[in-house]
């Protein structure tokens, strides 16, 4: 099952973003993941929008391979450094409807 990782980034040092935007890629690659979006053009449709500076939208295959890309040691420096340079949330989604009425979508808890 696809899961989605959503990161909300809020830039507060950007010394980091060359070189994590440089090398992440490879590493998210490495766990079956692929960007499907990393952007600043945020434009809401309703209500307030985020105070954000950048969302990236990740797919990767499995929750297994999103948790491993997160923990993989190659990627501990690029997360720190994000960390420290920014306020981030990374949320992880599946590919589930909850009120299950999506037909190409499996039914999710709720």
């Amino acid at each position: 099952m696809a899961v989605y990782l959503i990161a909300n980034v809020k830039v507060t040092d950007d010394a980091w973003i060359p070189d994590y935007a440089a090398n992440v890629h490879d590493i998210v690659h490495k766990h079956g993941g692929k960007y499907l979006s990393r952007s600043a053009n945020i434009t809401s449709l309703e209500g307030e929008a985020p105070d954000t500076t950048l969302i990236a939208l990740l797919e990767f295959p499995s929750m297994e391979a999103a948790r491993a890309f997160a923990d993989d040691p190659a990627y501990a420096p690029y997360g720190k450094a994000r960390s420290d340079g920014s306020d981030s949330q990374f949320y992880i989604i599946d590919d589930t409807d909850v009120a299950g009425t999506i037909p190409y979508l499996s039914k999710g808890a709720g």
